[in-house]
């Protein structure tokens, strides 16, 4: 069986392991994952699905109340969405799986729909963060709204705008506790104040708390030729670079991951998790508030390659690789 989320073929001792049938059928259908102790793990929702819907919902509600709408998320599976809706009201609460520490755990996300003369506008309203500078993809002042997500946004408001026959229709998004939650995020660190952002490049939460270190070290453990990475970006490119390696998703925790690698091992991704771990001093004295920042400067090459040129040294059977997010190469090792 393999995963549709991200191509991982489980092994058949795992599956031997499962004594919940229907489980099995949730990681079939990639909304949830099977661990090395055959202990099957439910995804859950991220805040650009749950926004897919409440939008969707508000617009399907002008016409008439709706309980749940399908969304068809950035990574090609299809949700069913619980929702609460009225005459162009919509709210929707963040399913958040068998993720225990998730901040936004059942926090919900409100839209409201007018109809409108002719096509489709999202407004972000309150509760939505927003970029307090310019970045390398936004200005100062954009919503925090990542791209997968807004695509599924737009997408969704689109099958309802046909569904309903409807011409056009204006759909405000709001977060009523966003700007509380985000205080316990990573967001004012990074650069986005007043809200949460909104995220998903697969439109799926993964439960790491529960399964990474018994899963991914079993994986990396077992295979030849391994490839760690740290995001759904990276995932992407290092099956494009590396055709006849394991690739193993181990978000952030890349030391135990690189403890389980026998013998020669890459780690490849974007810059961010892959040099704060290496170095995580790197932005002292940069000026730079992120790392994505600091990778889109001309003092990126000067601060990283004697930090990955040292790295190396210390760490002989470790190549690192640094992509950004259209796929470049933009630093490795000796």
């Amino acid at each position: 069986m393999r995963d549709p989320v991200t191509g991982f073929l489980y092994p058949e001792n795992w599956q031997e392991k499962v004594s919940d049938p229907a489980g099995l059928d949730l990681v079939a259908q990639g909304f949830a994952v099977l661990t090395a102790s055959g202990t099957i793990l439910r995804r859950g929702y991220t805040t650009g699905t749950t926004a897919a819907a409440a939008c969707k919902a508000a617009i399907l509600s002008l016409k008439q109340d709706v309980s749940q709408v399908t969304v068809r998320l950035p990574c090609g599976l299809v949700a069913d969405v619980p929702t609460k809706t009225k005459a162009g009201h919509a709210s929707c609460r963040k399913y958040a799986g068998d993720y225990p520490t998730d901040v936004t755990a059942g926090i919900e996300f409100v839209a409201e729909a007018v109809a409108a003369p002719d096509g489709l506008s999202l407004i972000p309203g309150p509760g939505v963060g927003r970029f307090a500078r310019d970045t390398p993809r936004y200005k100062k002042g954009a919503p925090a709204i990542s791209d997968a997500p807004l695509a599924c946004i737009l997408a969704s408001m689109q099958e309802a705008l046909d569904d309903t026959g409807l011409s056009g229709a204006t759909v405000t998004l709001s977060i009523p506790e966003g700007a509380r939650i985000a205080k316990k995020t990573l967001n004012p660190r990074v650069g986005i104040e007043v809200g949460l952002s909104v995220l998903g490049s697969t439109g799926l939460v993964e439960p790491w708390d529960d399964h990474l270190e018994e899963s991914v070290q079993a994986r990396v453990k077992d295979a030849k030729n391994v490839v760690l990475t740290t995001g759904r970006v990276g995932l992407r490119y290092s099956r494009l670079l590396f055709p006849d390696h394991e690739v193993v998703l181990a978000g952030g925790r890349i030391g135990e991951a690189l403890s389980a690698a026998n013998g020669d091992v890459i780690l490849c991704g974007l810059p961010a998790l892959i040099l704060k771990y290496i170095e995580p001093h790197i932005l002292d004295g940069t000026g730079y508030a992120t790392v994505e920042e600091l990778s889109a400067s001309p003092a990126f090459l000067p601060i990283a390659a004697p930090i990955l040129t040292a790295y190396k040294k210390e760490h002989p059977s470790v190549k690192v690789i640094l992509v950004n997010r259209e796929g470049t190469i933009i630093g490795e090792s000796p």
